[in-house]
């Protein structure tokens, strides 16, 4: 099991739009394509109150770049994408890290 940790850098103010956007859009394809969120965080204290955090729990790397592209080209994303942006964009910056465990720790 590895996991993958995304942080979204919004555009100021956008925020409210980018959670709603994963709400409404995304996390239903995530579910029917067998996606697995473990949680989402926005900064309560910290250098950016416009950020997304989340998690994402994959068996391989190699379930995550078939899941992964099947998400990013489905139509019914490619869409909600550009609907929800015809104002402009609403991330800045986009970053991701895929972890393992360390130290003998790992989710139970």
């Amino acid at each position: 099991m590895i996991h993958e940790l995304r942080c979204y850098d919004c555009l100021p103010g956008r925020l409210p739009q980018v959670l709603l956007r994963f709400e409404q859009d995304a996390l239903p394809l995530w579910r029917e394509m067998g996606i697995r969120p473990l949680g989402f965080w926005t900064t309560l204290v910290g250098e950016n109150d416009q950020s997304l955090h989340y998690m994402l729990a994959w068996e391989s790397l190699a379930e995550r770049e078939t899941l992964w592209a099947r998400f990013a080209t489905d139509p019914r994303w490619q869409e909600a994408r550009r609907r929800s942006e015809t104002d402009g964009p609403l991330v800045a910056r986009i970053r991701n890290s895929i972890l393992k465990p360390a130290l003998g720790f790992a989710p139970r």
